[in-house]
Formats: structure tokens, sequence, C-alpha cells
């Protein structure tokens, strides 16, 4: 039996809340799988469409005198952990009760320690929310103060400061759950980013990559293995070239010379590379690799594999 942190893509979530709780449903389909083989499970996800959104309803709300004031980001933060947690663990417990498992599923709104000198703070990277032209993301950065940003040649998107994980405030909680069976569902969104000040946590306007927050995590609660689900089956150099190479196996150099190289796009494939060798130069296991081959990844016949 391994335990795994399992880090969710934005590709299995969706970009409503109707339309996640449809794709989760067949995403909880191969984690029960790895499940079922007899491992423990922990499970990370993403939020950057949805932390926006909640931000964009509730300065709308705010703006139209709905409500009296904007939702502050780290709330924002903790809404889409409690409703995209709602629909992982949901999802996952009705297919475990299809299957016949007996496993309780639970959600942990989870804090993530960061350092308020992190430089993140004064260069905002981490795109959220819906995407815009040039023009409505200029009247955006005109009216709200927002950063906005183009990404990836879909639109402009608002981006917010993303630190880097120093530690997961409720680790003690998370493994007292693991070790009792149950199949966690933590660091949501890459957890609600607090600093330390005067000897009490607060919060702040940042989000956390939750690769990075994954690595961490599995790190703090003795991993066996991380496994970064994304969108392909295995990383590749030269991509979208005639030269493209699948890449089925990686030292931490080979992969800090790749991400030298420039061969991984910001706030795609590289994050999940960098998180992927920070574990990996703990001792860990990492792999990158698609949903619906996790368990091949796991026995070898599919994705990356990142090495010390």
């Amino acid at each position: 039996m391994k335990k795994l942190v399992i880090a969710l893509g934005g590709n299995a979530l969706g970009n409503t809340p109707y339309e996640q709780l449809r794709l989760v449903t067949e995403t909880a389909k191969p984690i029960v799988d790895l499940i079922e083989a007899g491992n423990q499970v922990v499970i990370a996800h993403g939020n950057g469409p949805q932390v926006g959104m909640i931000n964009l309803a509730m300065s709308t709300a705010a703006n139209a005198k709905a409500i009296k004031s904007d939702m502050p980001f780290p709330e924002c933060g903790a809404m889409s952990q409690g409703y995209i947690g709602y629909h992982l663990q949901n999802s996952i417990q009705n297919e475990l009760k299809a299957r016949g498992i007996k496993k309780n599923v639970a959600t942990v709104v989870t804090q993530v320690l960061v350092d308020e000198n992190d430089p993140a703070f004064q260069h905002p990277t981490k795109p959220i929310g819906a995407f815009y032209s040039k023009e409505e993301a200029d009247k955006i950065a005109a009216e709200k103060g927002y950063t906005m940003i183009e990404d990836a040649g879909r639109g402009y998107r608002q981006v917010v400061p993303s630190p880097k994980p120093v530690d997961v405030v409720e680790k003690e909680m998370v493994n007292t759950l693991i070790d009792a069976g149950h199949v966690v569902i933590t660091v949501g969104g890459g957890g609600i980013p607090v600093i330390e000040k005067d000897g009490k946590l607060l919060g702040v306007p940042a989000v956390i990559d939750k690769d990075f927050a994954s690595a961490k995590l599995a790190e703090l609660v003795h991993a066996d293995a991380l496994v970064i689900l994304t969108a392909v089956d295995r990383v590749a150099i030269n991509w979208g070239k005639p030269n493209q190479q699948s890449l089925e196996r990686m030292t931490c150099a080979e992969a800090e010379q790749y991400c030298k190289e420039g061969h991984f796009a910001p706030g795609s494939m590289l994050p999940k590379v960098q998180a992927a060798m920070s574990f990996a130069k703990t001792g860990g296991e990492a792999i990158i690799a698609s949903l619906e081959n996790a368990a091949a990844a796991l026995r070898g016949e599919s994705g990356t594999k990142v090495v010390k």
C-alpha cells in the first residue's frame, strides 16, 4: 500500500458549478481505482477559475449594493475550498459506495503558511478568474486596479501574487484522518495563504500554486508518491515542434536544465515540473501524468517520473 498525494489539474474540474459537478463524477472513477487498489489517497486541487469567479461575483454584488462590501480574497479562497471539496467528496463517496468500498471522504478547509517577505507579493503572476479581451481587461484594470495579463494566447486574466508554501497549518489533522483510513481532500486551491504576525495567523490576498502546495503537503505527510495529474500523458520537451519528445523519466538535474531552456510554459507545465522536482529532492517519487492514466503511471506504464 502506498500513501499518495494526488494533485488534480484544472481539466478535472469545470468552469461553472454545474459543469464541475458533471465532470467530477468522471474524475472520481480513476481516483477510486487507486483507492480500490489499496492505496491511501490524499487529494489536492486548483481553484484558479473558481476563486476568480467568486471574487468577481462578490465585487459585482457590492457594486450593485446587494451586499455591503467586497469579500476579502482569503475568504474567497475558503469558499472555493468548500464548494469544490463538496463536489469532489460527494462524487468520490458515491463512486466508493457503488463499488461496495466502505470509506469516508472529508474535506479540510486548509490554511497554508507563506512568508510575508516572499518577493511574489511584489510581482503578481498567478492567473485567476475569467478570460477577457484586451479592451475588457484594460477597463477592469482602470476601474478596479487589478493587474491583468495575457494568458497563454487564450485572453487576458487578472493575476494575483503566488507565494511559495512554507507549512500546512492543519497538517496534524490531515495526518490523523489519513492514519484513520479516510480519504482526505486538502490544500484546495493551494490552501488559504496566511502569514504569521505577532503570534497570530492572518489571511493575505494571494493564490498559492496547487502543485507547490501539493508537493509541500506530500513532504509533510511523508507520502510515498506525489502524482500531479494534468491533460497530457507525459511531459514533453520542444512542445508543438517537429522534434517534440515525450519523456518517461527525468532526473532533477535534467528537469532543471529543461526549465532553464524554456521548454515548459509558466502557469502550465513549468510549476508542475518544479513541484515534482521539489518533492523528488526529498527522496519521494514524483509523477506527472494524465488523470485517465494515473494507475498506469504508478505502474510505470505511462506518465513522466521525476527522480532525485
